[in-house]
């Protein structure tokens, strides 16, 4: 599947489904696309993937708070358990580990098709660190590569994250018979099934330590500083969240690393005001320039640009550049810089110019006029409309 699908499409269900409606879904998704009953159809075990996947964010408050603001974006392109955004990309064992509890099973038989019985191992995994980084409105326009010093938890380079001594320093796991599973039976959503989990004295490794390695006190990981290079899309906002795969906490005595999640926040800009996609200046004119009309630059993310000021312009005009604004971070367009216009009027006055103006100020061209233009709060506001 070279595109993603929608999640909510994928489970059959509508978006403001219950955490319980989401789980039923997946549930009816697994049963008919599992292996067990299509043997042999890539196409099945595809969309027994796939609807893993979905359920793996949806499942999960905080991913799907991400995946409702900022769709596949927000998850960075990667779904579910690492996949690298493919559906494909992890494997059955993964799932069944995962999501077992829904059918009433554990790491092994997925609700008792066929008698299969999958003895993988548990798999630690780190935990996920959260960094904030700091942007500016010319990094958010054309996206950014970062550097990161983390300080983090690290696979122990004295015993390779294994907690050991050496190699002689284990002794089999008594529970599991050094197996490193424990197998009972269980009433599932299908009825009584032979199921299989990790010892939980020995992590699933079917191993003991029983001299632990002086580095890291039998952990397998130790605190470490690490420089992690990023590269942050074009169009990112405030409060946004990104996923990097792998590059969070190691686990400790093996296994995989967390996530590192990239919290974006925004270096506010002093004359542009971002708003969504658009860009806001406020553009003050003199008393002159807004009767006369004049060409006056104004500042976009990149520089400067020329704009033209009509005769007789009022205080409240809004004047766009169009594709002057901010990427969309889903690819949807660019947003434009809407200038709102401001008229100065000075508080002191030299007595040639009060002079000036009191010879004037009864004209009638400076009086006035109705007009059926809406005012300035109705004009801004149907830009944002």
């Amino acid at each position: 599947m070279s595109e993603k699908r929608d999640y909510y499409e994928v489970l059959g269900v509508e978006k403001n489904a219950t955490a319980e409606e989401l789980k039923k879904a997946y549930r009816r998704a697994a049963i008919k696309y599992h292996p067990d009953k299509n043997p042999d159809d890539k196409s099945a075990e595809d969309k027994f993937k796939e609807a893993a996947e979905a359920f793996d964010i949806l499942g999960n408050p905080d991913k799907r708070a991400r995946y409702d603001q900022f769709g596949h974006a927000g998850m960075n392109g990667n779904g579910g358990f690492g996949g690298g955004g493919q559906a494909g990309g992890f494997s059955m064992d993964d799932i069944f580990e995962q999501f077992g509890d829904i059918f009433g099973g554990g790491g092994g038989s997925f609700g008792g098709f066929g008698g299969s019985s999958r003895q993988g191992r548990r798999v630690n995994k780190g935990s996920d660190l959260r960094v904030k980084v700091r942007m500016t409105l010319k990094e958010i326009l054309h996206g950014a590569d970062k550097k990161l010093k983390i300080a983090k938890m690290t696979t122990c380079t004295s015993c390779h994250g294994t907690g050991a001594k050496d190699e002689n320093s284990y002794s089999s796991c008594s529970n599991c018979n050094g197996s490193g599973y424990i197998t009972r039976v269980v009433n599932s959503f299908f009825g009584p099934s032979q199921t299989t989990q990790a010892c939980p004295n020995c992590k699933g490794t079917g191993k003991i330590i029983i001299n632990k390695c002086s580095s890291c006190h039998g952990e397998g990981v130790v605190k470490a500083d690490e420089v992690i290079e990023i590269h942050i899309p074009a169009g990112v906002g405030k409060g946004m969240q990104l996923s990097v795969s792998g590059k969070g906490n190691a686990a400790q005595n093996g296994g995989i690393n967390g996530d590192l999640l990239i919290v974006i926040d925004e270096i506010a800009d002093p004359q542009l005001k971002r708003e969504g996609n658009d860009l806001i200046y406020n553009m003050r004119l003199s008393i002159t320039q807004a009767i006369f009309g004049d060409t006056i630059e104004v500042p976009t993310v990149d520089g400067k640009a020329r704009v033209k000021i009509d005769k007789g312009t009022s205080a409240g005009k809004v004047l766009r550049l169009r594709g002057k604004g901010l990427p969309d971070v889903n690819g949807y367009g660019v947003g434009d810089i809407l200038i709102c216009t401001d008229i100065y009027i000075p508080t002191k006055l030299s007595k040639e110019e009060h002079k000036a103006l009191e010879s004037i100020k009864d004209s009638e061209n400076l009086k006035p006029k109705k007009t059926d233009e809406p005012n300035i709060f109705e004009r801004v506001k149907s830009f944002f409309n």
